[in-house]
């Protein structure tokens, strides 16, 4: 019983009122004004003033005498305390406080799963993210792809989706036959250096050859005839290419799950290839009519996707030659994705994670070990989302268009709930001036760093966490000397996850991330250690008190918590029982950011409180059980919003 339960009645009451009225209820909007004109607003006098040809101020007093006033008369229970029009025509309503801090940190306190709706219903929701090429370390780059997958996983779940977490390794590349060309062919030694992890290594291999093409044509040959015999999967080159690729993905999720990131199965593009699942995709997209034979013009012997309306050109799938394109690898996996075409692989445990899950991957070999056959949990999903940097989005564009024709509903995936298939796009991540030259990375005058693979401008995931880590470290040891060292290393882990996953959830996606060592770790200002230091000072509230026993609410506070009527303690209430909006908005719109944000607000505004409201010092005891209901609600509600983000809360800092 939060906030919504507000929202809820106050649109209850407008609608019952203007039906009564005789009146067609329009759409209309309820937002939170600025604070000295109450809790809510509704705009509906404007929606009814072309209807009434009257002036919404008018309408806005009709409402509220005839049919709001009464109301409240006749039900002293109401969430709602006054109500009153505004000159210009809108209709402000004002809590019942005392009511709305009862049922909110009851909820909070007494509800493990406080915040988190049923929104989904059980929906199925298949959620592609991280996909990083097989022969390189992640760099900082690639971290907001898993983070922004993984907080997005974490809101479904919660949101009560069923979520699948799918993780697309494309082994059947130029990336990988690359690697397989330096080690088989270019002379460079098989193991890494001492200390050095072996994806980490491939990177800096996958730099190397690519120069050396250019004065060496016979290993350019070599890599062409690598990547036949990878596509072929029957050579011993292509067994070699297999194990590489495995112990860089070993190597890659060792880096995932040290971000708190998991995954539920791996997809491999080679047996996508293999399986001839593109032949039957092929075929769906001919009998809809979405595949069309060019027999004229510059695509003339090429199969192609016609443009449809908000397309550009018309797009190839196979070329002249017979060779398909590369969105035709794409097409047949995200029809997968929506069980669109039958499933042809088996399945089986590739490893435990770190949070004690099975990691499952797909394989066409029906006899191996511990392999299933047929899992709908994997494919089918109702919705799909897939998260790729927003260069691909043309691309996506096309796919999630023809998606939609093929399940029947619309291309505009926010005007048709039929249209299943998202995608989820964001913009490049570099690093500050400040944060590249700390790297021993000499940019010049630049600002900032843009980061390439190929040419070897980027900055490892691992490199970037050790560096926040051992900052954190740092302050740690300053601050607590007596702490063991075990424990102040645990928690500088905690500190660095916290910084980088906080700094890609809270950007706009649609905005290039700057991303600064110094800023991230700061625990002033909008940084995920922040949220922690403020979890960290409730929980020093909590246990400085006398009795804990005395902040577990009964049914009995509703008086003591009618005494909470600061503007610091009522500004609390209401942060705090925002929580579930905010999850429910966030799930429905694919927005991560929200939840980050409403995490920093919701954080600074206890800081306010704990600077201004005394807590322990309070002389009136019953005013004192009350404050530290209200701190442990808040603890308990920070909690739970860092839960999603992946931000593990500490108890001390």
């Amino acid at each position: 019983m939060t906030f919504r339960l507000l929202v809820n009645e106050t649109r209850r009451v407008i609608a019952d009122a203007v039906s009564s009225m005789g009146c067609q209820v329009p759409d209309f909007s309820i937002s939170e004004p600025p604070k000295e004109f109450g809790d809510l607003s509704c705009n509906i006098a404007f929606q009814l003033a072309k209807q009434l040809r009257r002036r919404p101020f008018e309408i806005a007093t009709q409402i509220i005498n005839i049919h709001l006033k009464p109301y409240l008369e006749a039900h002293p229970e109401s969430l709602i305390l006054s109500v009153e029009p505004h000159q210009a025509g809108y209709i402000n309503f004002r809590v019942n406080y005392q009511r709305l801090a009862s049922n909110t940190l009851r909820e909070a306190l007494q509800n493990p799963r406080y915040g988190y709706p049923d929104v989904g219903k059980g929906l199925h929701t298949i959620i592609e993210h991280t996909s990083v090429n097989p022969n390189k370390a992640l760099h900082v780059g690639h971290m907001r792809n898993a983070i922004l997958g993984d907080t997005l996983h974490r809101i479904m779940k919660a949101t009560n989706h069923h979520v699948t977490v799918l993780n697309y390794v494309d082994d059947s590349g130029l990336q990988v036959a690359d690697i397989v060309v330096a080690l088989k062919f270019a002379g460079f030694a098989a193991k890494p250096p001492d200390g050095v992890k072996f994806d980490q290594y491939c990177g800096e291999l996958y730099v190397k050859i690519n120069d050396i093409y250019e004065s060496n044509p016979l290993l350019a040959e070599k890599r062409k005839l690598v990547l036949q015999n990878i596509e072929e999967g029957k050579s011993e080159l292509a067994a070699f290419a297999s194990e590489i690729t495995r112990r860089i993905l070993e190597e890659q999720l060792i880096t995932c799950w040290r971000m708190k990131v998991r995954y539920d199965l791996l997809n491999f593009e080679s047996q996508i290839v293999v399986s001839q699942m593109w032949a039957r995709s092929f075929e769906l997209l001919k009998k809809s009519g979405l595949a069309v034979f060019e027999t004229e013009g510059k695509n003339r012997g090429c199969w192609v996707i016609k443009a449809h309306e908000g397309g550009e050109d018309d797009k190839v799938l196979v070329r002249s030659d017979g060779t398909a394109t590369y969105m035709a690898k794409d097409i047949p996996y995200a029809a997968w994705k929506l069980g669109l075409v039958e499933d042809p692989f088996s399945y089986f445990r590739f490893t435990v994670q770190w949070d004690g899950s099975t990691l499952w991957a797909t394989t066409l070999d029906k006899k191996a070990d511990d392999s299933i056959q047929g899992n709908p949990n994997f494919n089918s999903g109702e919705q799909v989302i897939t998260i790729i940097d927003s260069r691909q989005a043309r691309l996506q564009k096309i796919i999630s268009w023809v998606l939609s024709q093929l399940t029947g509903g619309s291309h505009n995936q926010n005007q048709n709930q039929n249209h299943r298939y998202y995608h989820l796009g964001y913009e490049a991540v570099t690093l500050s001036s400040e944060t590249a030259k700390s790297l021993g990375m000499d940019i010049g005058d630049k600002q900032f760093m843009h980061m390439s693979g190929r040419k070897g401008l980027f900055v490892n995931a691992d490199y970037i966490m050790d560096n926040l880590r051992s900052k954190a470290h740092e302050e740690v040891k300053t601050r607590n000397p007596s702490w063991p060292d075990e424990h102040v290393q645990r928690t500088a882990e905690e500190i660095a996850i916290s910084a980088i996953r906080y700094n890609m959830v809270r950007q706009d996606l649609d905005k290039i991330i700057t991303f600064d060592i110094k800023e991230s770790l700061s625990l002033e200002g909008d940084t995920g250690p922040y949220l922690q230091y403020a979890y960290a000072r409730s929980q020093r509230i909590l246990e400085k008190s006398a009795n804990p026993a005395v902040y577990n609410p009964s049914f009995g506070m509703e008086e003591q918590f009618a005494a909470l009527i600061s503007e610091y303690e009522v500004t609390l209430v209401k942060e705090i029982a925002r929580l579930d909006m905010v999850v429910e908005e966030a799930a429905k719109s694919l927005s991560p950011k929200s939840v980050a944000r409403y995490a920093y607000s919701l954080a600074t505004v206890f800081n306010l409180f704990y600077e201004k409201v005394p807590v322990l010092k309070e002389s009136d005891s019953d005013i004192m059980r009350a404050r530290l209901a209200l701190v442990k609600a808040f603890g308990l509600t920070l909690r739970n919003a860092m839960a999603l983000i992946g931000v593990t809360p500490l108890e001390k800092m």
